[in-house]
């Protein structure tokens, strides 16, 4: 079990209580304009030092490190160590508990809620996914579900969880800001609210879904504000519904829902389901934790466990995967297109690529993160 104390998130460009100045844009640097590539390693090393710096046990920074490190290595960019400075401002002021204690608050044999006790959503989310995965062990299935979390990262970090398992896993969350009203107003009433399902196959690379219930996360939002690139059309419009392409405007518009109004509909279930359903925070209830570093979030956030044995072979199945991955793979493409591409197999590759490479660190990233290690009193991050 964890044990911690109370201690909470932020946008691009803004500054919080105690932050500093270190997740502000910066002009480019001529010296230092492509991105820098930092092995794994040092990241991890970087973020669990950081983290430790402001009361975080050495066991749980290592834990939140460790994902953190992994998101950016499946190119998750906007979830990785992007994320630290806004981490370590938010504990600083209170939002986030560095010493939670995390405890199961209600259990069944097939499910469980889980009580984040305001701990790093990483810490919370692989709690309940070893959870589940035990459970479903027994069980078949087992959906667990958490209250008083908070940011995690990627969904597809926790659905992978029990697929390492052998299970097919799934994971919903509530978005930490909402950016997206109903259909058809502009009140903004939900969030983005990711689903991540991950499937197991034999030899081809796993089949892992994941995706915000708008065209684009908020994340990938800021990081092109922290670049100072341009966003495309169709991520956001105004509350005029113009086009809003400029992504350092983006407090002066919503993002649109994938497929209109079926997106509007898939991220109002997904709310009730990892938010209403576990006592969370919803609709009007969720904080904006990246204009408010100092309250709790409560997020919501929800992980499904199946054991695929319980309904067939588990090798069996993997083939059929294998085959059905290799079928669509090879079919016929439309023109222009070189490549049919799968779910996560372009994670997959980027996490190849970068394992072996380096991360690639943009350098607005990088004066930010120096920022940080100086504010903090530590050792910045070295360049090869």
């Amino acid at each position: 079990m964890h044990r911690r104390e109370r201690v909470f998130y932020d946008r691009a460009g803004g500054r919080g209580p105690q932050s500093g100045s270190y997740n502000l844009p910066r002009p480019i640097d001529p010296m230092m304009s492509e991105p820098v590539r930092i092995p794994a390693e040092q990241l991890r090393s970087f973020i669990a030092r950081s983290f430790e710096h402001v009361g975080m046990p050495a066991a749980d920074a290592h834990g939140v490190a460790e994902l953190m490190t992994e998101a950016d290595l499946q190119g998750s960019d906007g979830h990785g160590i992007f994320r630290l400075p806004q981490y370590v401002r938010r504990i600083r002021a209170g939002g986030i508990n560095p010493r939670p204690h995390i405890r199961i608050e209600l259990e069944r044999a097939a499910t469980a809620v889980v009580n984040g006790d305001n701990g790093m959503g990483h810490l919370v989310m692989k709690f309940a996914a070893e959870t589940a995965i035990a459970k479903a062990r027994i069980t078949g299935t087992a959906w667990v579900g958490a209250r008083w979390s908070n940011h995690a990262g990627p969904a597809s970090l926790y659905a992978k969880m029990p697929m390492r398992a052998g299970m097919i896993g799934q994971y919903l969350a509530v978005g930490n800001a909402n950016h997206l009203p109903p259909w058809g107003g502009v009140e903004m009433l939900l969030s983005t609210n990711p689903i991540a399902i991950a499937i197991p196959a034999q030899d081809e690379p796993p089949i892992v879904l994941d995706m915000a219930t708008t065209v684009a996360a908020f994340g990938k939002v800021k990081t092109m504000a922290q670049r100072g690139e341009t966003m495309p059309e169709g991520w956001m419009v105004d509350r005029d519904g113009n086009a809003l392409t400029d992504p350092q405007r983006m407090n002066d518009g919503f993002l649109l829902p994938i497929g209109g109004y079926k997106g509007y509909g898939l991220a109002l279930v997904f709310g009730l389901l990892a938010g209403t359903l576990n006592g969370a925070a919803m609709g009007r209830n969720v904080i904006d934790f990246n204009a408010d570093d100092r309250s709790a979030t409560n997020t919501g956030q929800a992980i499904l466990a199946i054991d695929i044995s319980a309904f067939d072979d588990p090798a069996a199945f993997r083939r059929r995967v294998d085959e059905v991955s290799r079928d669509i793979r090879n079919s016929e493409k439309m023109k222009g297109f070189e490549r049919i591409w799968l779910p996560g197999e372009q994670s997959h590759a980027k996490t190849v690529e970068n394992s072996a490479k380096g991360v690639p660190v943009a350098p607005q990233l990088m004066r930010s993160l120096d920022a940080l290690a100086t504010d903090l009193g530590i050792e910045k991050i070295a360049r090869s």
